[in-house]
């Protein structure tokens, strides 16, 4: 499955009193790996910012002011999406400004749920940490996500803090326990990040030495555990 983690930035909360995308960022993921396709757009959004908004993101309108319009970019936008599932973290408010942006075109494409499928990290975390703060910031805290990058907030960085977030999120536990050194909560041993057109990896396999100590393993394993060793049922039940 092709998957896209999407995140905007605006110039206000409410879409409803006219504020309009001013940036948009997305990054790739192919087989639970990210590839090095990325899509960032800075857009002139045609109107003034909020000063909350630039609190929190720190674009300015002169910034903006000789960047495209939506209008300008939004086919290579659409192209780059569609047919992904759409990662994003509080999902209503980004389509909500997408779905407005697709409505003030000249020929309105239609709406962002006619080109992609969307998932809400935000309600995977809420899910998986009821009661607990679920916002970015506090994910990448919890999953110890190095985010120092963070100053402010970038519709780029924070789509690929989130997708890291979202390996995490997704991926159950991220290490079975057989090095000195636990990498749980560690983003680097789930987000991979390889070029899409990479060739095929070498099958290599294991010597003799390492399956005997590949079974020694599973035998503290079947000590420790009162259930023994989930490899070893698996193995059982392919039998």
């Amino acid at each position: 499955m092709r998957q896209v983690v999407l995140d905007t930035e605006t110039t206000g909360l409410n879409v409803e009193e006219g504020h309009r995308i001013l940036e948009i960022g997305c990054v790739e993921i192919l087989g639970r790996r990210l590839t090095q396709r990325k899509y960032h757009q800075y857009i002139n959004p045609e109107r003034e910012i909020d000063a909350g908004a630039l609190e929190v993101h720190g674009i300015t309108r002169e910034v903006l002011q000789d960047k495209p319009t939506f209008a300008e970019v939004w086919e290579s936008f659409l192209e780059f999406i569609q047919g992904a599932e759409l990662i994003i973290h509080n999902a209503p408010f980004d389509v909500a400004f997408i779905d407005n942006e697709m409505r003030l075109l000249s020929k309105a494409p239609g709406q962002l749920t006619d080109y992609c499928t969307i998932v809400d990290s935000l309600e995977l975390a809420r899910r998986k940490h009821p009661g607990q703060k679920n916002s970015l910031d506090a994910l990448c805290k919890r999953y110890s996500i190095d985010s120092s990058r963070r100053e402010v907030h970038g519709a780029l960085l924070d789509a690929e803090l989130l997708a890291d977030v979202y390996f995490l999120l997704t991926g159950g536990q991220v290490t079975l326990g057989l090095g000195e050194e636990s990498q749980a909560g560690s983003a680097e041993s789930v987000a991979l990040r390889i070029s899409a057109d990479r060739s095929a990896l070498p099958v290599i396999k294991a010597t003799k030495e390492e399956l005997s100590a590949h079974e020694a393993k599973l035998d503290q394993l079947d000590k420790a555990s009162e259930t023994g060793s989930i490899w070893r049922a698996l193995e059982r039940q392919k039998h």
